[in-house]
């Protein structure tokens, strides 16, 4: 007896891994075909998708902090609601400063790189530029809701009407890189150049004596963009940061201060959603809606409900080959040519204790696990091993949150179909039985 049970794993698991490798996408009883009705295996799908809830909620405490690119700009999005991203920086000595006898100043400038810019290029902004008082930390954790503004003087270095631009490269078509440059005032550069040895001796001192900049959107009533900055320096160019020219006598010299690996870079995030569609039933989960709303930079996230999958529980001779969650975007609501959509999602599950988790399916292979943008307009998730450990006992079905996988260095959003859609969540799964 325990011979033929051994059996009946073995040929299951193989069947399992076979199927993995072949399976189908489409909903529906597949591989009856491959075995007779009187072998020791069934295959089968179900497919879950009234049952499935979902709502809209805010996603909250992202950090911010030395992103792979910073963030700015502001945004008043037709479907999304206003945007507005802030950014505090540290500029560091590349060496000792020595201004000589008698400098006189002739101008101090910031200079930031951005190639990519998401939203409308025709609306000008306005950014005001202060001086920090207060210090920020590369070692500490910062969140998308920081007062940056609180950490700053309240006297403007500079304002500086901004329309960002796209131009590609003639050949490749790549983005080109472009280059803006903000006049700031000679209060600081009299600050640097006043500066005693001490103040500059090494960049521990330097940042006590000057902490840094402050660089605020103000918030456009329609339109406007986000652009992403490249502050770090590259094989293309130096990066950005502050160039202070002066003169001794005739002879004309700068002194420059950089964004490094080493600076601390901070952005914050702020949205205003009070005149959307979806306000009144965002955070809570008493009403469901054909449509849920995904945004990254602290913005929206989606809860998922899938009740009843813990009483697979009670199924014997059931293994699970594939698990699998799909969303499907609405691409008239999306206005995706203008607004691009995020290129993945990230799926987490909530545990025991109400934290947000990784499923085990993103750990074992990235691609297997998938949550990237499909060419007709899904993002599928590969979940297999979580839900087999929700049938084991391991994990409970508390719910999972859906966000754009990149949420502090890229501005994206996405309308997806939600649970009262006819074309809305699908949870697939395709099973063997081992019959008796």
């Amino acid at each position: 007896m325990n011979r033929t049970k051994n059996i009946c794993k073995t040929v299951v698991s193989i069947f399992a891994a076979s199927l993995f490798i072949t399976s189908c996408n489409e909903p529906g009883d597949v591989g009856m075909e491959l075995l007779p009705s009187s072998d020791l295996v069934t295959v089968g799908n179900v497919v879950i998708k009234d049952e499935i809830k979902a709502f809209t909620f805010i996603d909250d405490s992202v950090s911010t902090d030395e992103a792979a690119f910073s963030l700015l700009g502001s945004m008043n999005d037709p479907v999304f609601g206003k945007t507005s991203i802030d950014l505090a920086l540290q500029l560091r000595l590349a060496s000792f400063p020595n201004f000589g006898t008698d400098p006189v100043i002739d101008s101090i400038k910031f200079y930031f790189y951005y190639n990519t810019v998401y939203g409308d290029t025709a609306t000008t902004q306005r950014l005001k530029f202060y001086e920090l008082s207060s210090s920020i930390d590369p070692d500490a954790r910062y969140y998308d809701q920081v007062e940056l503004s609180q950490m700053a003087s309240t006297t403007p270095l500079a304002e500086y009407n901004f329309k960002p631009k796209v131009t590609l490269d003639s050949i490749y078509q790549d983005t080109l890189y472009q280059l803006v440059e903000v006049h700031l005032d000679h209060s600081l550069a009299q600050k640097l150049i006043n500066a005693d040895s001490l103040d500059m001796i090494n960049n521990e001192a330097f940042l006590e004596y000057f902490k840094g900049l402050y660089i605020q959107s103000e918030q456009v009533d329609a339109g406007g963009a986000i652009v992403s900055l490249d502050l770090l320096p590259s094989s293309s160019f130096e990066g950005s940061g502050m160039v202070l020219y002066y003169r001794n006598d005739t002879v004309k010299k700068s002194k420059s201060y950089f964004v490094t690996s080493f600076s601390a870079r901070v952005n914050s995030f702020k949205h205003d959603y009070s005149q959307t569609a979806f306000y009144q039933n965002m955070n809570q989960e008493s009403v469901t809606d054909s449509l849920i709303y995904i945004q990254s930079t602290g913005g929206l996230q989606s809860k998922i409900f899938i009740p009843g999958l813990e009483s697979w529980k009670d199924s014997s001779n059931i293994a699970v080959n594939k698990a699998e969650l799909i969303f499907q975007v609405d691409t008239t609501a999306s206005e995706f040519r203008k607004y691009p959509l995020p290129s993945q999602l990230l799926l987490t599950y909530i545990s025991k204790t109400g934290q947000e988790t990784l499923p085990r399916d993103h750990s074992f292979y990235q691609p297997y696990y998938g949550g990237y943008l499909y060419n007709d307009f899904t993002y599928r998730f590969n979940i297999t091993q979580h839900f087999q450990s929700i049938i084991n006992g391991e994990n409970d079905n508390n719910g999972f949150y859906l966000t754009p996988y990149f949420k502090n260095n890229q501005m994206r959003r996405a309308v997806l179909k939600g649970s009262n859609s006819a074309q809305g969540i699908k949870f697939v799964i395709t099973y063997s039985k081992v019959l008796q």
